[in-house]
C-alpha cells in the first residue's frame, strides 16, 4: 500500500509539473511563451525545423505529463518526459550542474522521477488499474526508450550549422 502511495505521489507531482511547462509551450498558460515564442527560442539555437520541435517539446511535455500524472498507458506518459528532459538537458543545461546556473538540477531530477516510474510502473493507484489496461512489457518501455536515443541523436542532427 505503501509502495503505491509513494508512486502516485511521484506521478502526480512531477506529472502535473511537466504537464503545466507543456502548457506554456502550447498555449502560453502560466505566462508561458506559447508556440510561437518557444519557436523562435529553438530558432534561435539552431534547431530546424523549430516549429516542429516546438510542438514535439510541447506536446511531449504536456501529454506526457498528463498520461503519468493519471498513470494512464504505463510507460508511455514517462517516456514523453524522459525524452523532453533528455532533449533539455542534453541541449540546453549541459556543462553547468545547479538550476540557479540554468544547469540539469532540475530536468535531471524530472527525468529520474519518470524513469523511476518507468521502471516501477504507475501503481495501484492509477487509471491503468482501474481500467484493467496493459501494454506490453518490456518491449513498450525498451523500444520507447530507443526512440528517446533517436530523438535526442535528430535534435543534434537537425541543427543548423553554426554561422562564422
Amino acid at each position: 500500500m505503501f509502495y503505491d502511495l509513494a508512486i502516485l505521489i511521484i506521478r502526480v507531482v512531477i506529472g502535473l509539473t511537466v504537464a503545466a511547462h507543456g502548457a506554456q509551450k502550447l498555449f502560453g498558460a502560466f505566462g508561458g511563451p506559447g508556440l510561437a515564442g518557444v519557436t523562435g527560442w529553438l530558432a534561435s539555437m539552431r534547431l530546424r525545423p523549430a516549429r516542429v520541435w516546438a510542438l514535439v517539446a510541447g506536446l511531449s511535455e504536456f501529454g506526457g505529463g498528463l498520461l503519468m500524472a493519471l498513470g494512464l498507458l504505463g510507460p508511455l506518459g514517462p517516456l514523453g518526459v524522459i525524452a523532453t528532459m533528455a532533449v533539455a538537458i542534453t541541449a540546453v543545461h549541459w556543462g553547468r550542474f545547479f538550476n540557479s546556473s540554468q544547469g540539469i538540477e532540475f530536468p535531471l531530477t524530472l527525468l529520474a522521477g519518470a524513469l523511476a516510474i518507468l521502471v516501477g510502473g504507475v501503481g495501484a493507484y492509477s487509471l491503468d488499474a482501474l481500467l484493467g489496461l496493459t501494454l506490453p512489457e518490456p518491449l513498450t518501455s525498451l523500444g520507447g526508450l530507443v526512440l528517446v536515443i533517436i530523438g535526442v541523436v535528430l535534435t543534434f542532427v537537425t541543427r543548423a550549422p553554426a554561422t562564422a
